[in-house]
C-alpha cells in the first residue's frame, strides 16, 4: 500500500537522481503556485492558468531562483547544483539553456525538500522568492 504522506531521509533523497527530484519538485511547485493564485483573488480559470504558467515556466522559475539563491543553505545549494547540472532527457522549447538549467535546479531542490518533509522550508522560500 502507498503511504501518500511518506517522507524519506535526507540521505535517501541525496541518493536519488536529481532529474527524479526535479520531476517531484515540478509538480509540487506547480501545485503550490496554483493554490496561492487561487486563494489570492477571484479570477477565472483561464486567467489563473496564464498567471500560473508565467510563474512555473523555465523563465519564471529562473527569476525566482535568482531571488532565493542567496538564502539557501550549503546543503540546499548542493542539491540545487546537482539538479542544475544534471543531464536532462528533454530540452525546453521556450527558454534558454541557462533558464532551463536553473529551473531544473529549483525543481530538484523543491522535490528534495518535499520528499524529506521540509514543507515549512518550502513555504519560507516561496514567500521570500515570490515577486508581487
Amino acid at each position: 500500500m502507498v503511504n501518500w504522506n511518506q517522507t524519506i531521509s535526507e540521505r535517501e533523497a541525496r541518493q536519488m537522481s536529481p532529474v527524479v527530484l526535479a520531476f517531484v519538485g515540478d509538480a509540487v511547485f506547480t501545485l503550490l503556485v496554483r493554490k496561492a493564485l487561487s486563494l489570492k483573488a477571484d479570477y477565472r480559470a483561464g486567467e489563473l492558468n496564464k498567471m500560473a504558467s508565467a510563474e512555473v515556466s523555465a523563465h519564471g522559475q529562473s527569476l525566482f531562483t535568482e531571488r532565493i539563491f542567496p538564502l539557501l543553505t550549503e546543503e540546499e545549494k548542493a542539491v540545487f547544483l546537482r539538479g542544475r547540472n544534471a543531464k536532462k532527457p528533454t530540452k525546453s522549447k521556450h527558454a534558454s539553456v541557462a533558464e532551463y538549467n536553473l529551473s531544473t535546479g529549483l525543481e530538484a531542490l523543491i522535490g528534495y525538500l518535499y520528499l524529506t518533509g521540509q514543507t515549512e522550508r518550502i513555504d519560507t522560500l516561496l514567500e521570500k522568492g515570490h515577486a508581487d
